[in-house]
């Protein structure tokens, strides 16, 4: 059975500046067989309602400003799957969370940005869930619940996000080895009570956690991980690590 991923997408410059997030992501599709198809949810697709991405073949939509031309250039041309996108609104109706199909949906940077990466061959089919931000961390525990059983058939889950995600006090000059202690206390944290299995604990993370606020002043990048929590097995690190002192970059396997 496949493991569910939850995935630090960083800044997009990650697409050409992989590092050592490029070579923990490489190192885990050698360990994985190839998925017949992916699964994910971005903290890029803020929505109210739940909206499950049935483009047969999405765009690569840039959705960003200030990087590089060769930013703008990559492509990941991905096809989409509409008949898994219904069979998934299908298993989140039958968990009582109404979703429909969206047609229109182009892959945003926290889709083609970590995949590009992983499968650079763009030919593994992808559909996006959205992130009904609202709901929090509970919503996004009963959808990787509710798709949990995807991964009997084949089909890779990832939650793409960042462990810790305040663009305001980022320093874009910073090494790898320069870290902000109020990221790390707040990471650490995290990984305690992931690999305690503490649920209620991490719902109430911006009650709990040292300097939740500060690290997500609001918390669509933290989402995706109870998504790709749920929908796993035993919590394990991939990978750690921290760019521009504050921007964690994390790697956490599930299963």
């Amino acid at each position: 059975m496949f493991p569910s991923l939850y995935i630090s997408h960083g800044s997009p410059m990650l697409a050409l500046e992989p590092g050592a997030s490029g070579t923990a992501l490489a190192r885990i599709v050698v360990e994985l067989p190839r998925p017949k198809a992916i699964v994910i949810v971005s903290a890029h697709w803020e929505s109210d309602e739940l909206l499950v991405n049935a483009n047969p073949q999405p765009e690569t939509w840039h959705d960003f400003g200030g990087f590089p031309r060769a930013l703008f250039e990559v492509q990941y041309p991905a096809p989409g799957e509409p008949q898994l996108a219904a069979e998934v609104v299908q298993l989140l109706k039958h968990s009582d969370l109404p979703a429909r199909l969206d047609y229109n949906r182009p892959f945003d940077h926290g889709v083609w940005v970590p995949l590009s990466l992983m499968y650079p061959q763009a030919d593994i089919p992808v559909v996006q869930v959205s992130l009904p931000t609202r709901g929090g961390p509970a919503l996004q525990t009963r959808v990787g619940h509710a798709l949990s059983r995807l991964r009997e058939q084949g089909i890779l889950l990832i939650g793409s996000g960042s462990i810790t995600h305040n663009l305001r006090e980022l320093d874009w000059h910073a090494g790898p080895e320069s870290v902000e202690p109020w990221a790390k206390s707040f990471r650490d944290w995290m990984i305690e009570k992931l690999e305690a299995n503490d649920e209620a604990a991490l719902h109430d993370y911006r009650r709990l956690a040292p300097n939740a606020v500060r690290n997500h002043p609001s918390d669509e990048h933290l989402l995706p991980l109870y998504f790709a929590r749920s929908a796993g097995g035993a919590f394990s690190i991939s990978h750690q690590g921290f760019t521009m002192g504050a921007l964690g970059m994390d790697i956490y396997r599930f299963g």
